[in-house]
């Protein structure tokens, strides 16, 4: 099946690639930073850039086992964004004085994991969308 022009889905798609590159890079470089002292914190950094290469591809060409791949894939960045989210809210409770706005602002970005789950839906409403 081939692409018929740049369809809604098409280009939300493109967006997804590119935003997961984006968020990929951050994700690294402050994951990088605690020396990946968790091992859940290399989820995120290994899955963006093929969450990338995959959204890429799907806009390229449009195969049904890669619209598939990448229908799984977004399930799974919903998933990890959960995950990170429960640790990077956790670490900011277990820091000296709790849930504290000082501790929010220093402490691990409870953001971004939030981000990664709304790419992964935007990825989710382009497959489901009709």
């Amino acid at each position: 099946m081939h692409w018929t022009g740049w369809t809604l889905e098409r280009v939300l798609i493109l967006f997804v690639g590119v935003a997961f590159l984006a968020v990929g890079a951050q994700v690294t470089l402050s994951h990088y930073r605690q020396n990946f002292h968790h091992r859940a914190m290399w989820y995120p950094v290994v899955s963006a850039p093929v969450f990338a290469v995959t959204a890429a591809a799907l806009a390229s060409v449009r195969a049904e086992w890669l619209l598939q791949l990448f229908h799984l894939f977004m399930w799974a960045g919903t998933f990890i964004g959960a995950v990170g989210f429960y640790f990077h809210f956790h670490g900011v409770g277990i820091r000296v004085g709790g849930w504290t706005m000082r501790n929010f602002l220093v402490g691990p970005p409870v953001i971004l994991p939030v981000l990664f789950i709304a790419i992964s839906a935007l990825g989710l409403i382009a497959v489901y969308w009709r």
